[in-house]
């Protein structure tokens, strides 16, 4: 694999600090499934990876979104770039080198010869420009949209003037070039996200394609589907034979879909599961019984833990159209009154840290102390909640604290109601499966919610765009502030890396501010995999790298 033509400052910083925080490493699964045969390099070549995930919201690119489906997305597609599962730095994939011109306006990617979608096509320059407008066209409701809003022609796009991105430019077969609305020094990390990989049109030319294709999508990745998903039961993915990179060294995966992580856990305790998440409350007995991942990302027999700090937060989202919430100083209340190290200490045991800001640990521009509300302070909430006209919570009607069910969030929530209730405010607990729930926020039917956000490319500008920019369909608190909009566009158009940085550092403390949201804790992983599967990373940025895996032989 060649070298990319452009490396920024901040990817060496974001590898630096991403080594300082997370550490060295990866992490791995194995299989109930079968072993595999020695290769001449020592791995094994075989046998199927069984991975829990809950029932997803997508897992076609068109409107993949959240953790779940995009496991599935990440081992089917490719996209132009992407990033190491250590280090998070980025690296080629459908594309073997890219650069963008002085301003940062116009890029352009050379992609790989001889890749092919699993339907035995070669993968060309068009397949991306189809992909992305497939994306930004509005009849096909993605919420994903927003990645490619830098793109000239999205707004054409959005509003229904224009059919395609008139800033995608198919110069060859192997040569695609995107002119920009704007400078954008970071957009080579965008189109890393695993959503715009390429798709191909004659998978999608007719209803009955389409709808085939969201259950069964044709890809480019290492892995392609093998049966369409069995919905609420599992996704199985094959090796893809004709893959233009290193060939998987597993038969497959097989992601096994249950409701809730303990019944996953519990499944992984009997042997029949490989690689799962580990109930709160039960984190250090998993240390004890299957040992910790020295690296905190790597499997190893007897290292089995996974510890290692991730680049997402935990937040709890306030309606900001909300009668009661749209007051900034009850949003400041809610948030203050939170005692996030008692969350830290009695539901993670000590595995995950406060946040103190939306932007996480390990991200160019951390900053610790951004938000001051979010901090713990309960007579500071009282004080604000007072000043708000609703002292003790007088007057301030009971509120709806919404979570998605099954994941191991009834406990966080439950003390941020207690927590809530010392200041005087009644909250009541509104539990929904991950699907409904996400449809609960979309159409702003709730009043305080639970969401963590994991980057889809590690830099500051994929926590403060998409969930704070007015427009974002990822907006879900509905904050809208001018003056932060067009100082966000103003910072995507600085090109000095550094600069840019310290741009993204004064926009977050503005929003932390207003508290649109409350960040809670910080992620770190909490997740076990047997002691037969070998070479597997589990990413700062929460993706498995499948295609490295293997299992013992035994």
């Amino acid at each position: 694999m060649s070298s990319r033509i452009r490396k920024s400052m901040a990817v060496a910083l974001a590898l630096v600090m991403v080594l300082a925080v997370a550490g060295m490493g990866g992490c791995k699964a194995k299989t109930d499934t079968g072993t595999g045969t020695p290769t001449d390099g020592g791995a094994t070549k075989g046998g199927t990876l069984s991975f829990y995930i809950n029932e997803p919201a997508f897992i076609d690119p068109v409107n993949a979104q959240e953790s779940e489906g995009m496991q599935v997305v990440n081992a089917v597609f490719d996209s132009l770039v992407d990033f190491d599962a250590v280090t998070s730095e980025i690296v080629p994939s459908a594309a073997e080198s890219w650069e963008g011109n002085a301003d940062a306006s116009v890029w352009t990617f050379r992609l790989r010869k001889g890749a092919k979608f699993h339907n035995g096509r070669e993968v060309k320059a068009q397949d991306f420009k189809y992909a992305w407008e497939r994306i930004c066209n509005p009849e096909n409701k993605s919420e994903i949209s927003y990645h490619l809003s830098a793109v000239k022609g999205f707004d054409e796009m959005g509003a229904g003037t224009a059919k395609e991105l008139s800033g995608v430019k198919v110069v060859d077969d192997y040569t695609l070039e995107v002119t920009l609305s704007y400078p954008f020094g970071d957009f080579e990390y965008v189109v890393g996200h695993p959503a715009l990989a390429p798709v191909p049109a004659e998978e999608l030319d007719s209803e009955d394609k389409v709808k085939a294709f969201l259950d069964k999508p044709v890809g480019n990745g290492p892995f392609m589907m093998s049966e369409a998903w069995s919905h609420n039961q599992s996704i199985k993915v094959a090796r893809f034979e004709d893959y233009y990179g290193d060939k998987a060294l597993l038969d497959g995966v097989d992601f096994k879909i249950f409701k809730d992580e303990e019944t996953a856990f519990l499944e992984f305790k009997a042997g029949n599961l490989d690689f799962t998440s580990i109930p709160g409350g039960q984190i250090e007995a998993s240390i004890a019984e299957y040992g910790e991942s020295s690296d905190g990302y790597t499997v190893e027999s007897g290292k089995q833990v996974l510890t290692g700090s991730e680049l997402s937060t935990y937040y709890v989202i306030f309606n900001n159209k909300d009668d009661a919430l749209k007051n900034a100083d009850v949003r400041r209340a809610l948030s203050m009154a939170v005692n996030r190290e008692v969350i830290v200490t009695s539901v993670y045991e000590g595995t995950r840290s406060s946040a103190t800001g939306i932007v996480p640990k390990g991200i160019v521009g951390y900053q610790d102390g951004a938000w001051p509300y979010a901090k713990y302070d309960k007579e500071g909430a009282a004080a604000l909640l007072e000043k708000a006209g609703f002292p003790g919570g007088k007057g301030l009607p009971e509120i709806m604290l919404s979570f998605n069910s099954g994941s191991g969030h009834e406990p966080v929530m439950q003390l941020i109601q207690a927590d809530l209730k010392a200041i005087g405010v009644n909250t009541k607990l509104d539990g929904q499966e991950w699907a409904q729930y996400l449809d609960k926020l979309d159409s702003g039917k709730f009043q305080m919610g639970r969401l963590g956000w994991l980057a889809d490319y590690p830099i500051m500008d994929n926590f403060l765009y998409p969930l704070f920019y007015s427009q974002s369909a990822d907006n879900h608190s509905f904050y809208n502030d001018p003056a932060v909009d067009t100082a966000i566009l103003n910072a995507r158009k600085v090109t000095d890396p550094a600069a840019r940085v310290e741009a993204y550092r004064t926009i977050e403390k503005t929003i932390g501010e207003a508290a649109p949201v409350a960040p809670i804790v910080g992620y770190k992983h909490q997740r076990v995999g047997s002691d037969r599967v070998r070479d597997f990373v589990f990413s700062p940025m929460s993706l498995a790298a499948l295609d490295k895996a293997w299992i013992e032989s035994k």
